[in-house]
């Protein structure tokens, strides 16, 4: 491949050439993440999933994203970032068309999945691509576009997939990434020079790889089927081919929870041992003896729980008890986008007034009260405006708590070591997301069940087997089919009753994810106060990894 270079006295257009094409790589897999959330309602009533199965669409993507990051970082700083960088918009868009052309919620999951290999190869080769072609003060502007890119496509992300999905169809927000690869392509062959790590220790840790991988996907199986198959005993069987999980056993949930423990744990003793032995590792466990850094790292895994899960469940209940449709959602979502920016760019002056770790906690607050307000104000007749309001206050804390989030945690780091900090802590937030989806994915669907359940008892003349059949399909979508259930007999009364449980259910949701968040709060109260008199971590030589959106990859 053709290989252009960056000379170190470059000015004006040659120095920045490639910077258009870097941002639009990281653009184009940060708004497939948010893209997908609006749509998700759409894509469960045209492929008759069940919202059960629809929880795999986000948590599929967040977990290869999260469970490869590390490796294909020092994967590019061996092989060359930029043909890793290539390599991954091939894969990413050679996904989306699986995606996009899927005729089955199975096919969709499985364009996840490698959508989330090819998101693993891009963000962290730009990053370091970044750090390695620009110096000094054009490295921290660099820096900022990078940044400024993942925020500001979180935020297009929704407005951009209501839109699609409203207009056109939801396939057309995986068909839009085939022109943005090409165009990125290209930049990559013509502007993007190559850059390898002379320095880096070769060799990947296969083992802990593995590990990790089944661990993690273990446990979200367990989170998001748990609903499904039952927490302890079996509601449903489970098949995999021709073998089937045998009638008289425990629900296969507990058997998963199991594997990932097992796997888990085996992973740090196996990372221990391998540092022991002057091996590479995937995550170097010393680091999390820094307490800013480990601390942090358990923020920013509980924060990421709440926000991400919060972004799954609120579409299908804006959309299947409000009506709305995923263009009116994206645009109520961008209220949330409005908040960040607006508290972002005040962030600089703010910070000159409180340190990180008073910014980080303002902003979790800031949060906390967004979200627990709109659980607080919901129902069935509710006002955009007041939603819009709240959803406004969220994310003016998202703006706030963020990047001062990723700066805490990487100021301890010593600089040698940023590089896998800075992907550690990446790994941390998707997990969160992954995990976020999962569990209050779970608590709608079951809160769904017993609050529908119970609503329909209240209305006379409802016999079971109707109750039975409206109760499936109400918490099999995630409330998404409620519109449609107006067409049976006592339609009126069943959709009143369905549309009341819904919101019990949302506001449940709501009050969860506060509550996670609340936890990652409580999380900052373990920094240490040395981190305060800290500077932001921004070594001339240091890879940040500051965000201003509550979406970084996912």
């Amino acid at each position: 491949m053709h290989a252009p270079t960056l000379d170190d006295d470059a000015t004006g257009l040659a120095k920045w050439l490639p910077m258009p094409f870097v941002a639009l790589g990281v653009a184009m897999i940060i708004v497939d993440a948010t893209i997908v959330n609006v749509a998700v309602p759409t894509i469960i009533r045209e492929l008759g999933v069940s919202a059960n199965t629809a929880e795999w669409f986000n948590s599929i993507y967040s977990l290869v994203f999260a469970s490869l990051l590390i490796t294909l970082g020092h994967t590019g700083d061996v092989w060359g970032r930029r043909k890793l960088f290539a390599c991954g918009v091939v894969v990413f868009v050679a996904a989306s068309l699986v995606a996009a052309t899927a005729p089955t919620s199975g096919i969709l999951i499985l364009g996840r999945f490698l959508q989330g290999i090819g998101g693993a190869m891009i963000l962290p080769t730009t990053l370091s691509t970044v750090n390695a072609i620009y110096k000094g003060k054009d490295r921290a502007v660099a820096f900022a576009i990078w940044g400024s890119t993942i925020g500001g496509m979180a935020a297009v992300g929704p407005l951009l997939g209501g839109w699609l999905t409203t207009d056109y169809s939801w396939r057309w927000a995986f068909l839009i990434n085939v022109p943005v690869g090409i165009i990125i392509l290209a930049g990559i062959y013509f502007a993007v020079p190559e850059t390898k790590d002379p320095g880096v220790r070769k060799g990947i840790d296969w083992t802990g790889n593995l590990l990790v991988i089944v661990g993690f996907a273990t446990l979200v199986f367990g989170l998001i089927e748990a609903p499904h198959y039952g927490w302890w005993s079996q509601t449903q069987s489970l098949s995999l081919g021709s073998w089937t999980w045998p009638a008289n056993w425990l629900s296969p949930v507990p058997a998963a929870f199991a594997i990932a423990a097992v796997a888990l744990i085996a992973f740090t003793f196996v990372e221990a041992s391998r540092a022991k032995r002057h091996k590479v590792v995937l995550v170097n466990l010393d680091l999390f003896k820094i307490r800013s850094f480990a601390a942090g790292n358990v923020a920013v895994t509980v924060v990421a729980f709440g926000e991400f899960g919060l972004l799954f469940v609120l579409p299908l209940f804006l959309q299947g008890v409000l009506g709305f449709s995923a263009l009116d959602t994206g645009w109520l979502f961008l209220s949330l986008a409005i908040g960040s920016f607006v508290v972002g760019g005040a962030t600089p002056q703010l910070a000159k007034r409180i340190s990180p770790r008073g910014i980080a906690r303002l902003g979790l607050a800031f949060e906390i009260i967004g979200i627990a307000g709109l659980g607080a104000t919901l129902s069935a007749t509710v006002s955009v405006w007041v939603m819009a309001a709240w959803l406004l206050v969220y994310g003016m804390g998202v703006g706030m708590a963020t990047a001062q989030l990723t700066g805490v945690i990487l100021v301890d780091v010593p600089v040698e070591e940023s590089g896998q900090a800075s992907g550690i802590q990446s790994t941390s937030r998707q997990v969160g997301s992954a995990l976020g989806v999962a569990v209050l994915g779970s608590i709608l669907l079951t809160m769904l069940a017993s609050k529908t359940t119970a609503a329909l008892a209240a209305v006379p003349g409802i016999p079971k087997s109707v109750s039975d059949q409206v109760v499936h399909v109400v918490s099999s979508s995630g409330g998404a089919a409620i519109g449609s259930l107006g067409s049976m007999p006592d339609g009126t009364a069943i959709v009143a009753a369905a549309s009341s449980a819904a919101v019990d259910a949302a506001r449940a949701v709501s009050f969860a994810a506060a509550g996670f968040i609340f936890l990652g709060l409580i999380a900052t109260l373990l920094l240490p106060r040395a981190t305060d008199d800290s500077t932001d971590g921004a070594t001339d030589d240091q890879v940040p990894t500051g965000a201003s959106s509550p979406v970084e990859a996912n």
